[in-house]
């Protein structure tokens, strides 16, 4: 924690935060998305998005279920797609938006065959392509691990990013919490899962951290706009969650935490067994040293699994979020990340 917090000065402090808390209402609404977006047709319920020119090297981002994609996306200082889209990347994301009532029945398999599968149709359409990169994050990942595992033969090159393969290693705390849950009964009562139980969930993980000590650093922020707005977005994003549906959610913690498919090999999805081994292309597999939501091991644990004849891998210091928002991250790993994409992509004819 910072020496300039006045800790041991409770009036001081007091009237740093009061200031700060003010300049944060006059700098409401803070802006997310700073990079142009095409909404495409797609005849799933989720949106694809684009952007960039339609001449790049096509790459399919797939983001977790379990918060909004704009993360990826949220200053021109700090965007993943807009670093992709400057390297010469066309970038398409599927958003998954906000579940309703009418989606608790909604399956992984319907994500994957509904979603992902139509979404990879419309970009080798698109770019006259049989193959198609894409780019997996957190339970993102997970699921793209599993797509390109059916459909290997739709798949170019993965990067999987903070990707969760083996669910119980010795740090999941998130294991620890869900092994013996009924999660049937619990969707059974609620229907969808609500976003504000996974929210007090997730912040219960590092209470300290995410309460108490960020919060008090606000004060450090009374007067420095840039810094405050850039607080004010990752606190948008941090509480703006989707509900679960309800079916998908139990396959997820069911088939994931609670058997551990993928390490198993007993995972089922589209009426296949899911064998990672069946993807042989490229894969970049990126994770951070002291991510609380996806250990390293849980991450590196894919190198075991995969079939890919080109397997890579990349630890970056920091936490979770740390891999897509923090300055270490936008200097290395994300031209890293281009210039590979570009060595493992053949020349892409609209």
């Amino acid at each position: 924690m910072s020496d300039d917090i006045p800790l041991n000065d409770p009036l001081q402090l007091q009237s740093k935060l009061a200031r700060t808390l003010r300049r944060a209402r006059e700098l409401q609404p803070v802006s997310v998305g700073s990079t142009p977006a095409r909404d495409l047709p797609h005849p799933g319920t989720a949106t694809l998005y684009r952007y960039g020119s339609a001449e790049g090297v096509p790459l399919l981002i797939i983001y977790s279920l379990v918060n909004r994609p704009y993360i990826l996306d949220l200053s021109c200082e700090r965007s993943v797609i807009g670093a992709l889209v400057r390297g010469g990347i066309t970038v398409y994301l599927l958003d998954w938006g906000y579940p309703g009532p009418m989606d608790r029945f909604q399956r992984l398999d319907d994500y994957i065959e509904d979603e992902i599968d139509c979404a990879v149709d419309s970009i080798t359409a698109r770019h006259a392509t049989e193959r198609v990169s894409i780019l997996g994050v957190c339970q993102g990942g997970t699921l793209a691990i599993c797509y390109a595992a059916l459909r290997a033969e739709r798949v170019r090159n993965l990067i999987t990013l903070a990707t969760p393969v083996d669910f119980q290693t010795p740090q999941d705390t998130l294991y620890r919490i869900v092994r013996h849950v009924n999660i049937e009964r619990l969707t059974q009562a609620l229907g969808n899962v609500p976003a504000i139980g996974l929210n007090a969930l997730f912040t219960g993980l590092k209470p300290f951290q995410l309460l108490c000590r960020r919060y008090l650093t606000l004060a450090e922020l009374d007067a420095d706009d840039q810094a405050l707005q850039a607080f004010l977005r990752l606190e948008q994003w941090m509480y703006d969650s989707p509900d679960q549906a309800g079916v998908a959610f139990v396959q997820f913690v069911r088939d994931f935490y609670q058997a551990n498919g993928l390490v198993a090999g007993s995972l089922q999805l589209c009426g296949e067994n899911v064998n990672p081994i069946r993807f042989t292309g490229p894969l970049f597999n990126v994770y951070a040293t002291a991510d609380h939501l996806v250990p390293p091991a849980a991450a590196k644990a894919l190198a075991n699994l995969t079939g890919s004849l080109a397997y890579r891998e990349a630890e970056l210091p920091g936490g979770h979020l740390g891999l897509f928002i923090s300055r270490h991250a936008h200097r290395r790993l994300y031209p890293t990340l281009v210039e590979w994409l570009h060595q493992c992509s053949e020349p892409v004819l609209r």
